[in-house]
């Protein structure tokens, strides 16, 4: 067990390094003629990408050199041949004119390609593994295989791309299976979460407007950080997949801290709305999923992290579930080809065999962040961070619904239906199932379901619209910096602090550029397409004025109330998020967007370089900071969290949970 220990840990947390070192290799920092030219080419090609806007599967080449160019000092002999590879495949993708045809779009075997994500406009990479026997004509299986730890370093693409990237050439090794494969690189290291999770799915998307996929035969699978991305994923998206398979991975924060592994940071007994913010994470807590979405697990039988997978296996019995974990023995953390070759077999089973519709759907979910499940659709909850669960089952000429808990408003989308029923039961309450409409809402008013309008309910949280505040930050936003006076200097200088902070820890760990304007520059377009995250004070950012009698508070140049409670402007600011007051709904139908106060991630670079279990909201829907002295050089900048917690369902201030 000991051997298995520490070859586990080995795996873990030295992958970076054994990447970087070949043996008998050293990193150093380049000669001051090597960084020149290298920047010089990097510099030349990004200005190319630039002024041509030129398609991400030629620009990742550029992006990958750019950021191993500015976040690593020191490189061994083999990390320079990357540089000078990167800088040649850049050359030669970006050498084609904008309307050329991509001498790699029939290619087959590795492919290194990329897309333009919406969350920011950056490059993101990908890898794909194209089958030999790929017909455009006939739809084909995508199995999502997400990978493992690694920590973020600046060569963390130029590694990544290098492991597919076989040239733009035919390849007459190509292997032969029945999908394609895609992996996604989940910008780099956060158990895909938040931004990491829109990579996961953007870059779905982008496969699909290339190849022929069958939607309904997409496999998600991975190892290791990817295993625990597939339970996350999985659970939470369960009519996203046809199969999981998930090897060696974490399902909780508080169980898997506490794995005695060097160096792992122990989660002990937090706020109480961190706590219930972990139900938004924690995969464990969506085991009844896995009734609509079968998962084929796999574990080592010596793993350290061998605990995760019974833990998943007793909340699956919990909810009347049996779990399937092929163990591999006398394995630690690794991938047993035997028991990998099982498991992809029984994931084959369940394609073939797999419903297209199903009759019968038991989802449960936390948020409204996840709240599709086939034809179900949660539109509004009693309470966030509470269970919610919903068991429909069709039966003959009748939809019946068990009494809904935790939900106060539901969406059929008839037209998903397998079969037309003649009546919807929902609890004890009958309705007439109208034969035309194509997706029926019921609302639960006065203590009993009423057929409902098919519109967003005003001033409620709603799906895409529930926060926490790190929610604005996995889908398309915008930093908005004032260029007003400000109130009170002090806050002014935290905010302004508090954005180039974000806009540095954007760059670093989520790999794109933090998008910024000024106030006085923000369009109409920007607060209709995009979340506003303002930053300053109402003298400064005109667009918190413009919002603040919307928003639930009151602040003035010498006070802040939130609640109960006053707290001098002069040293005092709040963080939230909330419904942006400023959007107004157009004829394209454009959704609702948020407005956030004053922050980036809650979470900040102390747990971003760490592990990705620590990547949990920290503040919740909204907090009360106070301003610390201005930090020294070289010191990271803090604040003090006086208040925190979560609107309620009206967007309302309720009582806030205990610190």
């Amino acid at each position: 067990m000991r051997h298995s220990f520490r070859f586990s840990m080995f795996l873990l947390f030295v992958v970076a390094s054994l990447q970087s070192r070949v043996q008998g290799q050293i990193a150093q920092p380049l000669s001051a003629e090597q960084r020149q030219v290298f920047e010089k080419a990097a510099n030349d090609l990004s200005a190319d990408v630039n002024q041509r806007s030129l398609r991400a599967d030629q620009a990742i080449f550029t992006k990958g050199l750019t950021w191993a160019l500015k976040y690593d000092r020191e490189f061994t002999p083999a990390d320079v041949a990357l540089i000078e590879k990167a800088i040649q495949r850049a050359r030669e993708r970006q050498s084609l004119q904008a309307d050329a045809a991509r001498p790699w779009a029939n290619q087959r075997g590795k492919l290194a390609l990329g897309y333009r994500s919406k969350i920011d406009d950056s490059v993101q990479p990908y890898g794909l593994i194209v089958p030999k026997s790929y017909d455009p004509k006939k739809p084909i299986r995508l199995d999502v295989v997400l990978h493992g730890s690694t920590r973020p370093v600046g060569l963390s693409e130029l590694r990544f791309i290098a492991r597919f990237d076989e040239g733009d050439g035919e390849n007459p090794s190509a292997p032969d299976q029945p999908f394609i494969e895609l992996h996604p690189l989940g910008r780099v290291e956060n158990c895909y979460r938040w931004s990491g999770e829109a990579d996961v799915f953007e870059a779905i998307e982008s496969v699909c407007e290339t190849y022929n996929i069958d939607r309904q035969r997409i496999v998600l699978r991975g190892m290791s950080m990817g295993a625990s991305g597939t339970w996350h994923l999985g659970l939470k998206h369960p009519d996203r997949f046809v199969a999981l398979g998930p090897y060696c991975g974490y399902v909780d924060t508080h169980r898997f801290s506490e794995t005695p592994i060097p160096n792992f940071v122990k989660v002990g007994l937090l706020p109480e709305y961190q706590e219930a913010g972990l139900h938004m994470l924690d995969s464990i807590d969506y085991a009844a999923n896995a009734g609509v979405v079968p998962a084929i697990a796999c574990m080592g039988e010596k793993d350290v992290f061998f605990q995760a997978h019974v833990l998943m296996g007793d909340a699956m019995k919990r909810e009347g579930l049996t779990m399937i974990n092929l163990i591999s023995p006398g394995t630690g953390h690794v991938i047993d080809p035997v028991t990998h070759a099982e498991q992809l077999r029984r994931i084959a089973e369940h394609v073939a065999a797999a419903p297209r519709q199903p009759r019968e759907l038991r989802f449960v979910t936390w948020t409204l962040k996840y709240n599709k499940c086939h034809w179900l659709e949660l539109l509004g909850l009693d309470r966030h961070y509470v269970r919610a669960e919903i068991v429909a089952k069709l039966r003959d000429e009748m939809l019946v619904i068990d009494e809904p808990k935790n939900i106060s408003r539901f969406a059929i989308a008839t037209a998903l239906l397998p079969a037309k029923p003649k009546t919807v039961r929902i609890g004890t309450s009958e309705f007439p199932y109208p034969p035309n409409e194509s997706r029926l809402v019921f609302g639960h008013v006065d203590g009993r379901w009423q057929k409902a309008a098919d519109e967003t309910p005003a001033g409620r949280k709603t799906p895409g619209l529930q926060g926490p505040i790190d929610d604005a930050f996995a889908s398309p936003f915008l930093c908005v910096r004032g260029t007003g006076q400000p109130w009170n200097a002090a806050v002014q200088k935290y905010a302004d602090a508090s954005l180039n902070r974000f806009a540095d820890e954007w760059h670093h760990y989520f790999r794109g550029k933090l998008p910024i304007k000024d106030d006085v520059a923000v369009t109409s377009d920007d607060i209709q397409s995009r979340h506003l995250i303002l930053f300053g004070d109402p003298g400064s950012n005109s667009l918190i004025a413009k919002s603040l009698a919307s928003l639930p508070l009151k602040w003035t140049k010498d006070s802040l109330q939130f609640g109960d409670q006053d707290y001098s402007s002069a040293e005092h600011l709040p963080a939230l998020i909330a419904p942006n007051p400023l959007f107004s709904k157009t004829p394209s139908g454009s959704t609702q967007k948020y407005v956030v106060l004053n922050s980036g991630h809650t979470f900040r670079e102390s747990e971003l370089a760490k592990f990705n279990y620590l990547l949990f909201p920290r503040w919740g829907d909204w907090a009360v900071l106070k301003i610390n002295q201005p930090p020294k050089d070289g010191e990271p900048l803090t604040e003090q969290v006086l208040r925190a917690g979560y609107f309620d369902e009206g967007w309302h201030l309720s009582n806030p949970m205990r610190q």
